[in-house]
């Protein structure tokens, strides 16, 4: 069909061949269409929305518009996506745990997105990191090292890029066809054998319940193992931040200190667990998840795993000492400012997302694409849920670029802890598997 017929085909509802949808994918990449074509189907899909079949169709065409990496290593190629949260560094220390067990991690991150962090904003904290290699060196450092963290290159999925850009624009982005779309296709044409996804629900998620959570987790695990590649996704609780830091160069000295074992915060090292554990099952690296599991807990407790993440920081282009001297090398925020609350009681409730739009306040996320990102700038000594607090202790501490930023910042973090008499009942961490 020609572009004008599959537009038409998908507003009055109609079910697309696979070979027309990846014609109109084809042809996203290539300039093919207009702007105006490209936001009458994506405004299409999300009034009418798509089965199984269409959306493996679409991912596998857009994963297809560019360079699909092939491998020849030996051990399974895997990776993991979390769907973004406050607090959340488990990529950090998962990627090196896997590789310390066998596996072999090509992860092709994002940029922060609203009052969510990055993972590259995070290693872009780190100075000389090269979070946009060329594909020669993202091979070069999968192969020697085991993991490497970046960013998409201009190879891969050029189709989702476009798409994703005139989606922003058009009111189109909370589509779950083309979520899907979007997330897999990236991650697919990364070679992958095996994906496990953290899903994550609650106050500071994409995902607000738990339903909204499971759709997207099931539509994701039905259209990756579509495709060929082995998927499990596990729910997870963002109820309140995942770490007690929040923020580019605090959450990356979160990550460095959780693997020197210097301090380990309960939630992320539970949620690091489950999915490494997960992953490792699923890629055959492991009999089951509870064997995953102690093997991630040896690749922390030996030091492999740090020394994975030491290795690829300074084959990426950072410096070789970063576990050693860290401090000296993450950027530290000139004013600092400790946050208490008139009330005492038991923390009931965090409203996350209020925390990580203080970060955005601050200067450590973006209000459009093309801002700036001071590494330097968020939150640590973030209170958890039914902490008990007064008003001499502290449920948070700004960090800030000048003492004009903390007015506001303060304002939302103190907004967005509730305070209780009674302590609350403690809410399960890992809410749920997909398969």
């Amino acid at each position: 069909m020609l572009p004008v017929e599959v537009i038409a085909a998908k507003r009055d509802g109609r079910t697309l061949d696979a070979r027309d949808i990846r014609s109109f994918a084809s042809q996203i990449a290539g300039d093919g269409l207009s702007e105006g074509q490209i936001a009458a189907f994506a405004m299409a899909v999300y009034f009418n929305g798509m089965t199984r079949d269409e959306r493996v169709a679409l991912t596998t065409a857009m994963r297809d518009s560019g360079t699909v990496l092939n491998w020849d290593l030996p051990g399974p190629v895997v990776d993991k996506h979390s769907t973004g949260g406050v607090g959340d560094t488990v990529s950090l220390m998962l990627a090196p745990a896997l590789a310390a067990c066998g596996a072999f991690v090509p992860m092709i991150s994002g940029r922060g997105l609203g009052h969510t962090g990055g993972t590259l904003d995070k290693f872009d904290a780190i100075p000389g990191y090269r979070t946009q290699p060329d594909l020669a060196l993202l091979r070069k450092v999968t192969a020697e090292v085991g993991c490497a963290i970046i960013g998409q290159t201009l190879d891969i999925a050029p189709a989702d890029r476009r798409f994703y850009g005139i989606r922003d624009v058009t009111a189109t982005v909370e589509s779950l066809d083309l979520i899907t779309a979007s997330i897999l296709s990236k991650k697919l044409a990364a070679g992958l054998d095996a994906l496990v996804l953290d899903v994550k629900c609650g106050t500071g998620a994409f995902m607000d319940t738990a339903d909204k959570a499971r759709a997207l987790a099931q539509a994701l695990c039905d259209v990756a193992n579509g495709a060929g590649c082995k998927t499990s996704a596990l729910l997870t609780d963002m109820n309140e931040p995942l770490a007690t830091s929040a923020g580019n160069a605090l959450e990356m000295t979160t990550a460095i200190e959780f693997l020197r074992g210097d301090e380990i915060d309960s939630r992320l090292w539970d949620v690091t667990m489950a999915l490494g554990g997960e992953l490792l099952s699923t890629s055959g690296l492991a009999k089951n998840a509870e064997e995953g599991d102690a093997q991630i807990t040896d690749a922390f407790q030996s030091g492999r795993a740090a020394e994975k993440f030491a290795q690829m920081v300074h084959a990426l282009g950072g410096p070789p000492d970063i576990l050693e001297d860290h401090q000296t090398h993450l950027a530290k925020a000139p004013v600092v400012e400790e946050v208490l609350l008139e009330q005492s009681g038991f923390i009931s409730a965090i409203d996350a997302k209020a925390l990580g739009m203080a970060v955005v306040e601050l200067g450590g996320g973006r209000r459009k694409p093309t801002d700036p990102v001071n590494p330097s700038v968020g939150l640590d000594w973030i209170a958890g849920i039914g902490r008990l607090v007064d008003n001499e202790t502290p449920v948070a501490r700004i960090h800030a670029a000048n003492t004009d930023d903390l007015p506001a910042a303060k304002a939302r973090v103190m907004a967005a802890f509730t305070i209780s008499d009674k302590p609350v009942d403690e809410t399960p961490l890992i809410l749920e598997r997909i398969a």
